[in-house]
């Protein structure tokens, strides 16, 4: 179906708006957010192309996706061969009250088909909100296009009045991931302090907080009723067609 004039500038104004973005994250050399920003920006172009129909405007946009598309496989080398000598490093910053910096945002670039197991050090996932976060982020290995088959987390153990919180939690989350195909093996140690997140891609990922970095909800909820996201469901409705996979820009 062929695109009105409405709809491809409105598509114009987004593509450009993503690859202003990409140039900007190049510039200050943070080149991994950078090529996420090019793809997807010469993608929205690829289609505003598609939907053009002067010639003048389709041989312009042609020189700028060329253009784009140079300067990314530029960026993709680099990278690759940063992560071959084991050079990359990027550092990210999250200043106090900050917002847009889920899980989603931070991993999903180093998430891809052929993360199959990944190994989460943090030694505080013992409080409500805690075991939610771990949740949320098991959660999200399940969603992301990576075939996730086993998570290790190594944790310490709550020796004070929340111990058959934790333990509880935990099993119930085991039990639930187990339903999707994923087996959670969980240690305790007394003496783990450093938190960090390796997926076996051969990325490594550090946070000060660990997974605990969001501020503490003022109200506690059960986790049990945060489970349901990972529970089987009765039909209830159907699309007639499969929707596809979009990939975001992380500002």
């Amino acid at each position: 179906m062929a695109k009105s004039g409405r709809e491809v500038d409105t598509q114009s104004v987004a593509a450009f708006t993503v690859l202003k973005r990409a140039v900007e994250l190049d510039s200050e050399s943070r080149y991994q957010q950078a090529l996420v920003c090019y793809q997807e920006g010469i993608d929205l172009l690829m289609q505003v192309l598609r939907g053009t129909k002067d010639d003048t405007k389709k041989s312009n946009l042609r020189k700028q996706i060329t253009g784009y598309m140079d300067r990314a496989e530029i960026v993709k080398k680099y990278l690759d061969q940063e992560k071959e000598d084991g050079k990359y490093h990027e550092q990210i910053k999250i200043e106090e009250n900050a917002t847009g910096f889920s899980y989603e945002s931070l991993f999903q670039k180093y998430l891809n088909e052929t993360v199959t197991e990944v190994w989460i050090q943090d030694p505080y996932i013992r409080q409500i909100h805690q075991l939610y976060n771990f949740l949320r982020f098991c959660e999200m290995l399940i969603k992301k296009p990576c075939k996730v088959k086993t998570i290790h987390l190594l944790t310490s153990l709550d020796e004070g009045s929340g111990k058959q919180q934790q333990s509880s939690g935990l099993q119930e989350i085991k039990e639930s991931l187990q339903n999707h195909g994923v087996l959670l093996e969980i240690e305790y140690s007394s003496s783990v302090h450093d938190r960090e997140i390796r997926f076996n891609n051969g990325w490594m990922i550090k946070i000060g907080r660990g997974l605990d970095y969001f501020k503490k909800p003022q109200v506690q909820v059960l986790i049990m009723l945060n489970l349901k996201s990972l529970k089987p469901v009765c039909q209830a409705f159907s699309y007639g067609n499969s929707g596809s996979q979009e990939s975001k820009c992380w500002t």
